[in-house]
Parts: C-alpha cells; structure tokens; sequence
C-alpha cells in the first residue's frame, strides 16, 4: 500500500511532477456522522491511505485524505515532490522549516473547518497521519486553537517540540484520545525518536497511548493497522 510504503526512501532520487488533486474521501457505509482527516507522507498522495480505509469498511466515519502540495525537498537534493513542509534531515537535532509546519498546519485547519460546515461537529473528527503527515497532526492538535476529537500519529514525530517544552506557550486539545505507533525497526524515523515524543505529549497529555511493533520498519503492518481501526471505532463510536 503506497501510502504506508517507506516513502523517504522510495522517493530517493526521485522526483515527482504531477499536479496535486483535491483530497480523496472515502464515504462510510451509513450517514456519516463522524470524520478522519489523515495527511500522508513525504513524496506519497492520499490514495493508498484512501484505499487503506476503504478497505475498513467503516460504518459512520467518513475519510479524508488530501495531497501535499509540491515542493523542493533539502533531504532529497532539493527535488521537487508532495512535501507538507521542508525536511533538513532525519535528526532530532536537524533544522526545522517553521514556516512550512505552521502553512500545512493552516491547510489542515481549513479541512478541519470543512468538515464543520458539511455538518460533523469539531468533536466528531480525529486527524492524523504517517511521517511528515503525522508531524503535520501532532503539531495541529496541539499548537492551534481548534477543537477536534482525536489524533492519530503513525511513524512520526513532534516537530517545533521546544515550543511544546516551554510552560509558558498554550497547548490545546490535551484531554483528546491520542493513538502514536511506530515501528520499532524504523530506520528513518527512529523507535526512539517517537518515544521522545510521545514522552513531551505525556507531559501535558497523560492518556495519551504509545504502541510499538516488532520488527516493522518505516511502513504500517496488519497488526498496527487493526489497532488503528478499533481506535477510530472507539473514539468515533455512535452514542
């Protein structure tokens, strides 16, 4: 499935023209009254994440899975490709593109806003993703001040983490249900480096879960992916 595939390393020495489309939705099975809006990752489109929850057949939760727009990628030579933001390097420690985590970050409220105006409330809807898209997600959740149910964070990480850190700066949405995985053979995203974060999110989100998976790289397996649906049918469940 494209979407879960290694996508840093498939998009090594690669580059990518097509022209980004708008978001692919995949509808539920009854009235939808409950939405996931989930952000790929680098140099990928929504569609194998998309056909991913088709494939889950949920009931009442509508998925939304927009594309990244194009851009030049620092990890990749400078080649222009789907990128929620600039990557400097695959450290904890690499410089970070503020500016381009805090543009997807707007692009990702207006989807929220979206789905508001098309009738789900702001309780209703989780929003998630896999690596970059991931980051795109945790950072949202948190840092803008804009209800939402829940997050999902696949192979990810917590970018800008120093204004997290510091006291002083507002956090939001931190009694929300939060599911992080990751892979505890990742070689791009380290297991370590998601712990890092999920140990920042635990300081002011104490709920908040952590699951690891053997031997699993950067990618998704059977097993994550199961646990990704029972979160999704827990914490969007119809009452």
């Amino acid at each position: 499935m494209c979407g879960s595939a290694a996508v840093f390393k498939r998009f090594m020495g690669a580059s990518s023209s097509h022209k980004m489309n708008p978001p692919v939705k995949v509808p539920s099975k009854e009235k939808a009254t409950a939405a996931l809006i989930f952000l790929h990752g680098l140099g990928d489109t929504g569609h194998g994440w998309a056909e991913m929850f088709r494939e889950f057949s949920l009931k009442n939760i509508r998925c939304v899975c927009p594309h990244a727009p194009l851009k030049p990628v620092t990890l990749n030579g400078g080649m222009v490709m789907p990128s929620w933001f600039d990557i400097k390097g695959l450290s904890p420690m690499s410089p970070e593109d503020e500016q381009g985590v805090k543009d997807s970050s707007k692009e990702l409220q207006q989807l929220i806003a979206k789905e508001i105006a098309d009738g789900i409330p702001a309780e209703r809807i989780v929003i998630g993703g896999f690596s970059q898209g991931g980051a795109i997600a945790l950072y949202t959740a948190f840092a803008a001040d804009v209800k939402i149910g829940g997050v999902l964070a696949l192979s990810t990480w917590l970018p800008l983490n120093k204004y997290f850190t510091n006291q002083s700066n507002a956090r939001y949405n931190t009694d929300v249900p939060i599911l992080q995985c990751h892979g505890l053979a990742d070689p791009l995203v380290s297991h370590r480096w998601g712990e890092t974060t999920h140990e920042i999110i635990k300081t002011f989100s104490p709920a908040a879960q952590f699951k690891s998976y053997s031997n699993l790289g950067h990618s998704s397996s059977p097993q994550e992916m199961q646990d990704v649906k029972a979160y999704l049918e827990e914490v969007l469940k119809d009452s």
